[in-house]
């Protein structure tokens, strides 16, 4: 295999997909390849029929260092830095458009664009151990991508104060901000993580890939706007096959036979 190849791998077990960004060496940080090789996953995983959860994971040390720092001051490029950032933006939508529920799973540092994309995956479940950062204001570059999906996740004041300082806060911290849903101990993580995908994975793939898309369709309208979204939603929803054999199951105190759509 080539080392463009390796940067990112892939693993599918029971209905559940783990994508883990692999450069270890580099902490993992987003190189250009590594963007686009991730986008492309991604795109291929929406399309796949027999996957109904995603983890997405780091390997080594850290989750996610950011964008690849060595990478962006060799091309020292306007064009070339500018459509970095727009095709890190464009794998962020590709992880909120995919159909299937992602779960982030961080067992280490998470700064900068590794931030944004715990931010922005569906779920995140981290070790006790590890940290958060939009620390781009030490160096001169305040993190202005990954401030998009972290202000649409937590609080405006906690955000501003992640932005502003560049101070790296805890996974309990992250936990009440509500940038994670539950910081666990180091060796309960892959349990956590593992028990909550597959959970997420008996549920109707049809109806989880319905949910999603409402959610985020709905989430920055008006509310008068956001109940019509979802009621339209909530009412195609019934007519699903899924959501028939899902009620008549409830019914009749059996277990529901999902279609695989």
């Amino acid at each position: 295999m080539s080392a463009d190849t390796n940067l990112l791998l892939q693993s599918d077990l029971g209905g559940v997909r783990t994508l883990t960004l692999n450069r270890p060496g580099a902490r993992n940080a987003l190189s250009s390849a590594l963007i686009t090789r991730l986008t492309l996953a991604l795109q291929n995983t929406h399309n796949d029929s027999s996957i109904h959860v995603v983890i997405l994971a780091g390997s080594g040390p850290a989750f996610c260092a950011g964008h690849d720092l060595k990478e962006m001051r060799s091309h020292n490029d306007p064009a070339w830095t500018l459509a970095l950032f727009q095709a890190c933006g464009d794998l962020m939508l590709t992880m909120t458009r995919c159909r299937q529920p992602i779960i982030a799973r961080v067992h280490g540092i998470a700064t900068a664009a590794g931030c944004q994309l715990v931010a922005t995956a569906d779920l995140a479940i981290a070790s006790d151990s590890a940290t958060f950062a939009t620390p781009g204001v030490n160096i001169g570059l305040f993190c202005s991508t990954p401030m998009v999906a972290l202000t649409r996740t937590i609080g405006r004041k906690k955000a501003m104060e992640m932005l502003l300082t560049g101070r790296a806060i805890s996974a309990a911290e992250a936990e009440t901000a509500g940038l994670i849903n539950a910081a666990v101990a180091t060796d309960a993580l892959d349990k956590k993580v593992n028990d909550l995908a597959q959970s997420i994975a008996a549920k109707s793939p049809k109806v989880l890939a319905i949910g999603k898309r409402a959610f985020y369709e709905q989430i920055d309208q008006s509310m008068v706007d956001a109940y019509t979204t979802a009621s339209a939603v909530m009412a195609k929803n019934m007519m699903e096959p899924d959501a028939t054999e899902g009620i008549d199951a409830f019914l009749e105190k059996r277990r529901p036979v999902w279609q695989n759509l």
